[in-house]
């Protein structure tokens, strides 16, 4: 495979939208319940700054991994959920998992 094939390949591009300090934490979080609060999603992760955890979040929406839903109360509520496509990263996550622990 040369670059410009690597350029147009799927597991390039899977491998960028997941690629993220967070994101995998965010979407384990996201496949445990419905939809999570943003609030929520940053006291179950460690040491993750909003700011951060926000772009992470914001890039996981660009690609249409995950869904922002605004609730108009007061004070307003922001809560985030997988879309479809999300929801077909399931089963590659958990592979991945059960591979992570076999190797130690």
């Amino acid at each position: 495979m040369n670059f410009e094939e690597f350029k147009n390949c799927g597991l390039r591009r899977s491998l960028n939208i997941l690629s993220g300090k967070w994101k995998p934490l965010i979407l384990h979080n996201l496949f445990e319940e419905d939809r999570v609060r943003f609030v929520e999603l940053w006291r179950n992760m460690p040491r993750v700054s909003k700011k951060v955890l926000a772009e992470q979040l914001k890039q996981l929406e660009e690609d249409l991994i995950i869904e922002r839903i605004e609730v108009y109360n007061f004070p307003p509520e922001v809560y985030y959920k997988l879309t479809e496509k999300g929801q077909k990263l399931g089963p590659i996550l958990s592979e991945l998992h059960l591979w992570g622990n076999e190797l130690g």
